[in-house]
This record gives C-alpha cells, sequence and structure tokens, in this order.
C-alpha cells in the first residue's frame, strides 16, 4: 500500500492513520509488513510509533521505545504535533472531536495560503438540504441524537447549521484583548464579559462566497439572502478575544438556535 504523505511539517498524517494501521494490523495477523519511507526516519518513524501508540496505549513512550531499536528516527515536528492530537482523542481520529477540527480548519487555511484553490468537496455537507434535516430527525426520533443544537437563518428559518459543524474555541478575554492599556469604565471588580457574541463554524456547502475563492466576504443565507456573518481565511477575533484562524463566523443576532 503507498500512501502519499510528504515529510513536510504541514502535510496531513492524521487523515491516513486509520487506513495505515488497519492495513499495519491487518498484515500482522498475516504474517509481517515492512513499513518504510526515503530514509526510515519520519515518515515510517510516525505511523510505527501511532500503532504502537494505539496498541499499548502508549503517548511519548512510544517513540522512546523505538529509539531503542533505531536510535535516528526522528517524526517532523509536525508529525509530532499530530501524533498528541492522536493522543488526545483516545489514540483514535475522531471527526467529531474539537481537536480534529481545529486540525482541519488548519489544514485547510494553509492550503489557502499556499495559493490552492480549495475544493468545494472538502467543506462540510449543507446541514439545510432536506436530506440532510430529515436524517438529523430521525436520529432524534431514535433517540441517538437527543435535543441537537441546530442554527436557522432568522429571517427564513433555513437550516445552515448543525452543532458537528461547530469549530469550538477556548474564550479569550473578552474586550480588554483588543487594546494595550484601554481605559476600563464602570465597576472595576467586575470580571469581563467573555460570551461570544458569534458561533465559528467550518466552512459548509452553502457557503457560495467562500467557494469563489475570495480572502474574506459576507457569509449569506443561501434561501433569502440575508446577512449571517463573515469570513476571513486569515482569521477574525471572537468578542471574547480569541483569534479564529481561518474563521467562517455566524453572528447569533442573525440566527435562531433550536433542537432536533
Amino acid at each position: 500500500m503507498a500512501v502519499p504523505i510528504r515529510d513536510m511539517e504541514n502535510e496531513n498524517l492524521l487523515d491516513y492513520l486509520d487506513v495505515c494501521l488497519d492495513f499495519v494490523d491487518q498484515s500482522r495477523k498475516e504474517g509481517a509488513v515492512l513499513v518504510h519511507c526515503f530514509a526510515g526516519v519520519s515518515r515510517s518513524a510516525a505511523i510505527i510509533t501511532a500503532y504502537l501508540m494505539r496498541t499499548e496505549q502508549l503517548s511519548q513512550e512510544a517513540l522512546d521505545s523505538m529509539r531503542q531499536s533505531c536510535e535516528f528516527v526522528c517524526p517532523n515536528d509536525g508529525f509530532l504535533e499530530q501524533l498528541k492530537m492522536f493522543e488526545e482523542m483516545s489514540f483514535k481520529v475522531d471527526h467529531a472531536s474539537p481537536i480534529y477540527k481545529r486540525f482541519r480548519l488548519k489544514v485547510l487555511g494553509d492550503s489557502y495560503n499556499r495559493g490552492e484553490k480549495i475544493d468545494s468537496s472538502k467543506f462540510g455537507a449543507d446541514p439545510g438540504l432536506p436530506k440532510e434535516v430529515s436524517s438529523k430527525l430521525e436520529l432524534s426520533a431514535n433517540g441517538e441524537n437527543n435535543r441537537t443544537p441546530v442554527y436557522r437563518c432568522k429571517k427564513c428559518r433555513r437550516v445552515v447549521a448543525l452543532q458537528e459543524n461547530v469549530v469550538d474555541h477556548a474564550p479569550g478575554e473578552g474586550e480588554t484583548s483588543f487594546g494595550w492599556q484601554k481605559r476600563r469604565s464602570g465597576n472595576p471588580f467586575k470580571s469581563a464579559e467573555t460570551e461570544c457574541s458569534s458561533v465559528f463554524v467550518e466552512p459548509l456547502r452553502w457557503m457560495t462566497a467562500v467557494e469563489e475563492g475570495a480572502l474574506e466576504g459576507k457569509l449569506s443565507c443561501a434561501h433569502c439572502e440575508a446577512r449571517l456573518g463573515y469570513f476571513n481565511w486569515s482569521g477574525i477575533q471572537c468578542s471574547c478575544g480569541s483569534w479564529i484562524t481561518p474563521a467562517f463566523q455566524l453572528h447569533k443576532s442573525r440566527v435562531d438556535i433550536s433542537t432536533v
């Protein structure tokens, strides 16, 4: 099995881990398997490290174990960071995990910054299509997806995002993070309000302005064209102070949040 991974820090290793580890696992059951790259230092070492992590529930010890057999193995820093994410996701590539969602956005952002055209097939499915909505309603009826938040255009009620499309972020320090030595008013003992006025989502297939390749622009409802938010591949600062890059922002004042 050949895997098209380059030995570069910005290369996407996570999306290949499942198929690689399953292949190694199956091959070992049938006999043996050789995992190799050009020099046997970074790419193949990263795959075997991930395999040891998953099968033996190891963290940093997996790489140490590798070096006992081959002292010159050294996955690049980007691969090491992704192996850390792999551990944080309990040794599996969980596409629903906020860790993976942030990583996936970073991969898309890096591709855009390199001047590559972003294929809309890499965007999330349009949750407003009838088949997507009906499938969520069916899951809810079966009790498998109880009370899942749904974001709708406030003007026409079209579904524009599901909770699974949301990319969570750590709250910042509120408005105090927007400026240095900003003068404060009001009660100095009152803590800063850090509740976000927007929700950030992955790029979705109804976002035609994003698909057209612009660096930034408005996000408008695909049905009534009401303005819902803004996007910027270089990033947007949330009202809580956190900087989200790339950012696909829906203003809470422009959407209604319900459940299915």
